[in-house]
């Protein structure tokens, strides 16, 4: 930074100024009055407002038949009045993978001509729920099924000092486990998911199946089916999966089953189904698990997703549906073969998301495997409302105009929302 006084100033601010505005400027000269002692302060900074020069347009090679064309590609330099030689692709003898280039689509070995639609743990589906419904063939059903409501209420089911313990998992993720006043969600939210993991795998003691089962993460699904004419694909890594060795009991008698029959899908014209799916010509239409053959642990029990976005609730219970279904059919496929039939005994999946303070429950049964048409057994599924495990959790209190709106602390528990989650992880090892 310059300092001139005012009088000789004069002179070195004309000059500035007809070099500012010159071609010959590469940066701006900014000149600013002092208010004190009657000098100016003069800064040079880089030019922000100068236009690039337009990139010239390459010339048009004429390429006339019967004439050979005269380069200097074998003197090694330029020549004027030579042509500029044309060499062909230099190819490695090695492959680098920062320097791959994809053959075309077409020239692929898993190209088809009819696409696929894929749904993915990025999809984002417009109309929710009810267009999950459709795309699995699915019945909706409010509520918890009974059989897991009874574990809610059962007395035995609960943990010593389960309320102490609950809220010191919570007071763990969201003020122990970090010093920052407002954690992240991607911190505290798989801190508070592991942390009553951890505490229903106490109950091991009173339930010895709980040590038949193994909770495993970034495991790749694919499941594919046909819907109409088009082609349905569930692919991907989604949440935690905890396995088990023996399967989950039906949630629906065969009598409630066949009367899913009666129940019509609720269509959403002129809106397309597949209109928020990735659409792709190169795929492998195939169905697996995830896991090898001859796994200990073949059955899946729940499926855990950590939501790290505020809202979009409407977007998570859609892949919830679609997740769980994804996994159903795929074991259904390996029990009974890719055929479409009505199963005799059915594969029920849970499913438990939160975002670190609401938690979302789904049951999933699937009771058929014929998905093309509309009619027939339809799959169901018992979905319930979104349930706070506390209210708040501030490291500082929350104050406006003088008066302790929150205080300082967890404030806000709710006991009856561990409850049912402790349902769900006993439910078929009770």
């Amino acid at each position: 930074m310059l300092k001139t006084p005012v009088y000789r100033c004069s002179a070195v601010a004309t000059r500035l100024k007809q070099l500012c505005f010159s071609s010959e400027c590469g940066s701006c000269f900014l000149v600013l009055r002092s208010s004190r002692h009657g000098n100016r302060l003069i800064s040079i900074s880089s030019s922000v407002c100068g236009k690039a020069l337009p990139r010239r347009k390459p010339r048009e090679v004429v390429e006339i038949n019967g004439l050979e064309k005269i380069t200097y590609a074998e003197r090694k330099h330029f020549v004027p009045g030579l042509a500029k030689p044309i060499f062909p692709p230099w190819e490695r003898d090695h492959q680098n993978p920062f320097y791959y280039k994809s053959p075309k689509p077409e020239e692929m070995p898993l190209y088809k001509d009819k696409p696929c639609f894929v749904f993915h743990q990025r999809t984002n589906l417009m109309e929710g729920v009810k267009q999950t419904l459709w795309l699995t063939k699915s019945k909706l059903i409010k509520g918890i099924p009974a059989q897991i409501m009874a574990l809610v209420d059962n007395p035995a089911s609960e943990i010593e000092n389960q309320d102490d313990r609950v809220q010191n998992a919570i007071k763990h993720a969201r003020f122990w486990d970090t010093t920052e006043n407002v954690p992240p969600r991607e911190r505290f939210c798989p801190t508070l998911l592991n942390s009553l993991l951890h505490l229903c795998g106490l109950q091991q003691f009173k339930h010895p199946a709980l040590g038949k089962r193994l909770l495993c993460q970034k495991y790749s699904l694919a499941a594919s089916w046909h819907r109409g004419e088009d082609l349905i694909q569930v692919r991907g890594k989604n949440g935690m999966l905890l396995n088990s060795m023996s399967p989950l009991p039906a949630m629906a008698e065969r009598e409630e089953v066949l009367a899913t029959a009666d129940s019509v899908l609720e269509t959403f014209y002129p809106i397309s189904p597949t209109i928020d799916l990735q659409n792709l010509n190169v795929f492998d239409a195939k169905t697996d698990t995830g896991f090898v053959e001859g796994y200990p642990y073949p059955h899946a029990h729940t499926l855990f997703f950590t939501h790290l976005k505020d809202g979009h609730h409407e977007q998570l219970r859609a892949k919830m549906v679609m997740f769980a279904f994804g996994n159903a059919l795929a074991r259904a496929r390996a029990l009974y073969g890719p055929e479409p039939q009505v199963l005799e005994k059915p594969v029920v999946i849970q499913s438990v998301a939160t975002n670190g303070r609401l938690f979302q429950f789904l049951v999933f049964q699937l009771n058929t495997t014929d998905l093309t048409t509309d009619t027939g057994v339809k799959n169901l599924a018992w979905m319930d409302e979104d349930q706070a495990l506390y209210d708040f959790a501030k490291v500082r209190p929350l104050i406006k105009k003088k008066v302790v709106q929150v205080p300082a602390g967890l404030a806000g528990y709710h006991p009856d929302t561990f409850k049912k989650f402790l349902a769900f992880y006993l439910h078929g090892a009770a």
